[in-house]
């Protein structure tokens, strides 16, 4: 390895050694500009690539969500009544305009969540350019092939799917089904799937439900903040979800228990299942000396509904109803936990 001096010699700079690295000091003229081969006609040939270059103060573009020049997620619920009736048909849940989102729909800048409505009888073919698909089963049953193979499925079964192309289903009954997959992340990249990256899996109702009572009737269980399992892929070992983008919980909310505060920093997408009149979430922004959220902002759940918790928001959720609930939430928390940003925290209060 050369020493700096050394360094210094061979670049032309004839100063110290901090003076080569120093960047208000300019580089030295070429004198021997016949050994590039085009005696100084580099910068006649050169392109002048600086006309898209911009340069902003620090404080003024640090933050660009503060500085309104990149949106917030809202916090959006989407109503039952979107997949209640009608012809075979999936509804995107689209807030790419208030996102600010060009080239299609989104729910999140990383994911889009839809509601799939196929009728008994019905074919429904649907394609994504997506690495990662997940679709729950809310009700009804049939079969879905998937790159030549066929797979069957019934209420309160997960289906999750690489990047496949197109997707069949065929309803034995009504069904509906909530569908997400992160076809927004891949328009933003500018980037197309080379090819799965797990094998097609499927979580059945009956052993989901059979964890999940496992975890209730535990020991100590009402005293955790989640009653819930989370769905892992093999081939995701080192970040324990469900996809490397996807992450998806299947939880229960009892009876009067109130879920601690936490945040995080993946959006979730969440879909609610069976609830009575009295289960919500609060949302805010910070929290008071006592843990709790302040100014909170209310959304009340709805059988079969679904609405947006956007990243860092604390937000709890309630059971005032009488009757337990229960909830899927999916996030992109398998590609925040890879690039260990994902951040989750909870309140100290319990």
């Amino acid at each position: 390895m050369s020493a700096p001096h050394d360094l210094a010699t061979a670049s032309g700079h004839a100063g110290s050694p901090a003076e080569l690295f120093d960047p208000t000091v300019p580089a030295p003229p070429v004198v021997d500009v016949a050994e590039y081969g085009f005696e100084g006609r580099l910068d006649a040939l050169a392109d002048d690539w600086s006309a898209d270059a911009r340069y902003w103060e620090y404080t003024k573009a640090a933050n660009p969500i503060g500085a309104g020049f990149t949106s917030e997620v809202p916090t959006a619920a989407f109503p039952a009544a979107l997949h209640a009736d009608g012809p075979s048909r999936a509804v995107p849940l689209d807030l790419s305009e208030p996102l600010g989102i060009d080239g299609g729909p989104a729910t999140s800048p990383a994911l889009l969540a839809n509601f799939v409505r196929i009728n008994r009888g019905d074919r429904l073919a649907l394609e994504t350019v997506a690495t990662s698909q997940l679709y729950y089963v809310m009700y009804g049953r049939g079969t879905s092939v998937v790159g030549g193979r066929v797979a069957r499925w019934e209420k309160g079964d997960f289906l999750v799917l690489p990047a496949v192309g197109e997707v069949v289903h065929h309803a034995d009954a009504d069904t509906v089904m909530y569908w997400v997959h992160d076809e927004p992340l891949l328009r933003y990249l500018g980037v197309a799937p080379t090819g799965p990256r797990f094998r097609p899996t499927k979580f059945s109702r009956e052993r989901a439900v059979a964890e999940l009572d496992a975890i209730a009737n535990a020991p100590g269980a009402n005293a955790k903040n989640r009653v819930s399992v989370l769905l892992n892929n093999a081939e995701q070992d080192r970040t324990l979800t469900v996809t490397h983008v996807l992450w998806a919980m299947f939880g229960l909310l009892p009876v009067g228990q109130i879920q601690r505060p936490h945040r995080h920093q993946s959006v979730a997408l969440d879909l609610i299942l069976d609830c009575a009149p009295g289960c919500y979430s609060l949302l805010g922004d910070r929290l008071d000396e006592r843990g709790e959220i302040v100014d909170p902002v209310r959304v009340d759940w709805e059988p079969g509904g679904a609405f947006v918790t956007p990243p860092g928001k604390w937000h709890a959720h309630h059971n005032e109803s009488g009757a337990p609930a229960h909830l899927i939430p999916i996030q992109d928390a398998g590609l925040q936990t890879y690039l260990r940003s994902l951040d989750i925290r909870f309140t100290d209060r319990r």
